[in-house]
């Protein structure tokens, strides 16, 4: 028993000092976010998607045969609550460099904002973290009236061209 009471002491006072290194990261993050899923990767060979795996280099960046750096980098759908309780669902293009992730663009996806959602889970295809091919698929769960018993589903599709393609799953 005091062994057990001694580690979670000594992980209390870890988590403690840790924290100063971690709070304003999450202190940046918006008390209105109710779901953020980072899933899916892109790449950019000289500003074109591309959904070919180039050759890596020592920082990073990728190099063509042409000489070109490649870009590339991962997805985030981010659910944002409104003050009426509904949500906007933005899609967040996010950059990898050595200086670290950089949003390269947000967008506010207009066919949710459109429906006046309440959003209740957001959750990407795989959760191994590993994409076999450019995009993002995920899914959305929403109710559009906060008294319905189950959730609707509904899909976010980017190709492997960036193409942005949204509509209810129809399972």
């Amino acid at each position: 028993m005091a062994v057990h009471i001694f580690s979670r002491l000594a992980l209390a006072a870890l988590a403690m000092a840790a924290a100063p290194a971690f709070a304003g990261d999450i202190d940046e993050l918006p008390v209105t976010a109710t779901f953020v899923v980072s899933t899916g990767f892109w790449e950019e060979a000289g500003g074109e998607p591309s959904g070919k795996a180039e050759a890596k280099s020592a920082t990073g960046t990728d190099s063509t045969a042409a000489g070109t750096a490649t870009r590339r980098g991962y997805y985030k759908l981010v659910a944002i609550r409104q003050p009426d309780r509904t949500a906007k669902v933005y899609l967040q293009q996010i950059a990898l460099d050595e200086t670290g992730p950089q949003v390269v663009e947000s967008v506010e996806l207009e066919e949710f904002t459109a429906i006046k959602p309440y959003v209740t889970d957001i959750r990407p295809e795989d959760s191994t973290g590993i994409s076999r091919q450019p995009g993002l698929f995920a899914t959305v769960y929403l109710k559009t009236d906060p008294a319905a018993t189950e959730p609707e589903s509904w899909t976010v599709l980017i190709d492997e061209f960036g193409e942005i393609k949204i509509e209810k799953a129809t399972n």
